[in-house]
């Protein structure tokens, strides 16, 4: 476990060292596409390096020409990159502020279109449903979000927040929800190293795009609680 963890941080620090002069030239030439194959290509071998043995079904329901707002229950620091890296078409995130910060890492994230968001407050929060909704309309980028808002304590479901469900709205996007499996083992929250292990991800069938007003915002929560729901062993 604590060889796995040493190897998977080496592979990051290499992978910042390479992202320097990709970076460099992707902002000369306004290209994107490349960072998100690099990026794709570091994360499977972190996967290899980590042990993690994954397991994917449904992802005949992803028209890759589409875009979604994914949605996943949230067990591990896993999950992130592995969603990032198993979604088939390229995939923004709402993140903490602080993760962009991050040398290197952070300035790519942003030039890729990832948000920040500061969840100290409402406004704050609403500003970055705000942005993201803009950047799907106007640049066709999907997204992922946890609608719990945070990891797992116990491995089990927890309650949604809405904001992403706002997102989904405000823009006009199917949610595509989907099931991830085996993670808290392998890497629970407040854990620093990793286990080698398996993990399914199944992908369900989107919901319709709903617009502000039409379905009741509690009504698309609780069927995409259910879809998440449907691919777990246990719901809490």
């Amino acid at each position: 476990m604590f060889l796995r963890t040493v190897l998977a941080g080496l592979l990051v620090v290499l992978f910042t060292l390479i992202l320097i002069p990709l970076l460099l030239l992707c902002f000369i030439f306004r290209m994107r596409r490349p960072l998100f194959g690099v990026a794709k290509f570091a994360l499977r071998l972190l996967a290899l390096a980590a042990g993690l043995q994954v397991e994917v079904s449904g992802l005949e329901h992803i028209d890759r020409k589409r875009v979604y707002v994914f949605m996943s229950n949230h067990l591990s620091f896993i999950d992130g990159p592995l969603l990032f890296l198993l979604i088939p078409q390229p995939v923004r995130v709402i993140l903490k502020k602080q993760l962009f910060r991050i040398p290197v890492i952070g300035l790519g994230m942003s030039y890729l279109g990832f948000v920040p968001v500061d969840r100290r407050g409402i406004k704050q929060g609403r500003r970055a449903i705000d942005r993201a909704a803009g950047l799907i309309r106007q640049k066709k980028y999907s997204f992922l979000i946890f609608p719990e808002g945070t990891r797992s304590r116990d491995g089990r479901l927890q309650p949604f927040k809405r904001g992403g469900f706002f997102l989904a709205a405000q823009a006009g996007a199917p949610i595509l929800p989907l099931s991830v499996e085996g993670t808290f083992a392998l890497m629970p929250r407040g854990s620093f190293f990793i286990r080698g292990g398996k993990i399914r991800v199944r992908f369900h069938p989107c919901l319709p795009a709903g617009q502000p007003g039409e379905e009741p915002l509690a009504l698309t929560m609780d069927k995409t609680r259910a879809a998440i729901a449907s691919g777990l062993s246990e719901e809490g």
